[in-house]
C-alpha cells in the first residue's frame, strides 16, 4: 500500500546562497528538479510499477470473454494376431469456444477492483513524485549550504593561521607568552580538522544530488522559499493537505478496491452458468488388406450449471478475510490523515522558526563581527589576549555557519509543506519538462483483446 514517505515528514528545512561566482551556466533549483523528473531511477521505477497495475483491469476483463482452445492428436496402431497383421492409423483435430454467462458477479467486481487499484497507483505515483521533487530541492540546498560551511571553514583556518603567526612573533619579541602561542596553535589544529569534515560532508552532499538528480551538481545558483505558493496559515495548510494530499487519495481507492473485492469473494457461493460449442473431425486409416478408410465431423454445443453447495470451508474463509481487509483499508485512511497532519504541522513550524532564525543570525554576525575587531585592536595594545581574539573569531564563525543552515532552512521548509499539502508538483513548480501521463497507458491497454507487445513496441 502507498505511504507518505519519510523524507515528506522529515521536513527537513533549507535554503542557501552561492559559494562561487555565478555564471549564465550555473544550475538553478528549477532546471534540478526538472533533471529528476525525467531520470531519478526510484522514479522512474514507480512509474513502471503503475504500467504493471493497469495490466489487471485488462486481466479482470478476460472474464468476460470466451476462451478458444485447439487440440489435434495423431495415433498409429499395428496389431499381430493369428498371422494376421492389422495397421490403424487415426487423426483428430477439433476446435472448443467456451463462454462464461454468469459467475456471481466476479467479473464485474473484479474489473472495479482493478480499476480502483489503478487509480490507488497512480496516487501513488503522484506522491512519489512530490518525496522526489521534495528529496531534490533538499539536496540542491545542501549542495549550497555544505559548499558555504566549507568556505566558511577555510576563511577560519587562513584566519587562525594568521592568528597563530602573529603570536610566535610577539612571543619573540617578549610582547606574548608560550601560553598565547598554545592556544593559537590548538584553534588552528582544529580548525584543520574542521575544514577536513566540511569538505567531505560537501562531498557526501554532492554524492546525494548526483542520486537525485541524475547529474553532478555544477555551480549551483542560491534559491528562494516558494512563498507565494504557500497556503496563508497552518490550519488552510491542513485542511488542504486532508483533501488532496495523494497518500490519503490513494489510500480511499484502495478502500473501493477491498470493497469490491468482498463483493467478488462472495459470489463465489452464488452459481455459475456457462456454455461451450465444438467442432471436431476424425479421421480413420485402416490397412488397406483388411478394412476400409473414413472420417468424420462432429459438432456439440451445450451449457453447465454449478452450484456451489460445500467447498471445505475455504469459501467462506476468504469472504472474512476480504471483509478484514477492508475494515484495514479503512483504518489506514485515518493513518494517512495523521501523518500528513503531522508532516504539514511539523514542516510549518519548522518554517517559521527558520525564517526567525534567519533574521536573529543576521544581527548576531554584525555584532560578532564588530566585536572581533573590537578585541583585535584590545589586544594590539596589550588590553586583550590571544584567547580573547580565538573566542571572538569562533563567535563570528559560529554564527556564519548556523546562517547557512537557517537560509538552507527556510527554503527546505517552504518546499516541505507545499510537498505535505500535496501540491508540490510540476505545474506549480513551473518546471520546463514534459509531464508524465500514466492515463495514456491505460487507455492503451485496458480494453485489449490480444497481442503481447507492450505500448511502447517492447
Amino acid at each position: 500500500m502507498p505511504s507518505v514517505s519519510k523524507s515528506l515528514f522529515a521536513a527537513v528545512l533549507v535554503s542557501a546562497t552561492a559559494l562561487s561566482p555565478l555564471t549564465a551556466t550555473a544550475e538553478t533549483i528549477t532546471g534540478a528538479l526538472a533533471k529528476a523528473y525525467q531520470y531519478n531511477s526510484s522514479l522512474n521505477s514507480s512509474r513502471a510499477g503503475v504500467r504493471v497495475t493497469d495490466e489487471g483491469v485488462a486481466i479482470a476483463k478476460s472474464g468476460w470473454r470466451p476462451t478458444i482452445t485447439g487440440s489435434a492428436d495423431a495415433n498409429y496402431v499395428n496389431t499381430r494376431a493369428s498371422g494376421a497383421n492389422t495397421k490403424t492409423g487415426s487423426a483428430s483435430v477439433g476446435i472448443v469456444i467456451n463462454q462464461t454467462l454468469f459467475d456471481g458477479f466476479q467479473t464485474r467486481n473484479n474489473v472495479a477492483a482493478a480499476e480502483s487499484q489503478v487509480k490507488a497507483s497512480v496516487e501513488s505515483l503522484r506522491n512519489t513524485e512530490e518525496n522526489t521533487l521534495f528529496n531534490a530541492a533538499t539536496a540542491y540546498m545542501d549542495v549550497i549550504r555544505d559548499r558555504q560551511i566549507a568556505v566558511l571553514t577555510e576563511q577560519n583556518l587562513q584566519f587562525l593561521t594568521e592568528q597563530a603567526r602573529a603570536a610566535r612573533s610577539r612571543f619573540e619579541v617578549g610582547e606574548g607568552t608560550r601560553t598565547d602561542v598554545a592556544q593559537a596553535d590548538a584553534s588552528r589544529a582544529s580548525a584543520v580538522a574542521s575544514l577536513s569534515a566540511a569538505r567531505a560532508q560537501a562531498l557526501a552532499s554532492a554524492a546525494t544530488y548526483h542520486q537525485v538528480v541524475g547529474d553532478e551538481p555544477g555551480k549551483l545558483k542560491p534559491a528562494a522559499p516558494l512563498a507565494k505558493l504557500l497556503p496563508s496559515s497552518l490550519n488552510s495548510a491542513i485542511a488542504i493537505g486532508s483533501a488532496e494530499h495523494p497518500a490519503i487519495l490513494a489510500t480511499q481507492h484502495l478502500v473501493d478496491a477491498a470493497a469490491f473485492s468482498v463483493k467478488s469473494a462472495e459470489g463465489a457461493l452464488l452459481p455459475q452458468l456457462s456454455a461451450s460449442a465444438g467442432i471436431s473431425d476424425d479421421y480413420l486409416n485402416r490397412n488397406p488388406n483388411i478394412g476400409t478408410n473414413g472420417n468424420s465431423t462432429s459438432a456439440n454445443i451445450g451449457a453447465t450449471l454449478t452450484i456451489p453447495i460445500y467447498s471445505g470451508g475455504r469459501t467462506s474463509a476468504v469472504v472474512r478475510q476480504s471483509k478484514e481487509s477492508l475494515g484495514q483499508a479503512r483504518i489506514q485512511v485515518d493513518v494517512s490523515r495523521d501523518q500528513v497532519r503531522q508532516a504539514v504541522a511539523t514542516a510549518w513550524s519548522q518554517y517559521t522558526a527558520a525564517q526567525q532564525s534567519v533574521s536573529a543570525n543576521k544581527q548576531v554576525i554584525d555584532a560578532a563581527q564588530l566585536a572581533l575587531n573590537g578585541v583585535i585592536e584590545e589586544r594590539n595594545v596589550g588590553q586583550r589576549t590571544t584567547l580573547d581574539v580565538l573566542n571572538a573569531q569562533a563567535t563570528v564563525i559560529t554564527a556564519k555557519i548556523n546562517q547557512a543552515n537557517s537560509e538552507h532552512d527556510v527554503v527546505v521548509a517552504s518546499y516541505a509543506i507545499l510537498s505535505a499539502v500535496g501540491r508540490l508538483s510540476i505545474d506549480r513548480l513551473g518546471l520546463p519538462v514534459t509531464k508524465y501521463k500514466p492515463e495514456e497507458h491505460y487507455n492503451a491497454v485496458k480494453d485489449k483483446w490480444i497481442g503481447v507487445r507492450t505500448p511502447d513496441g517492447r
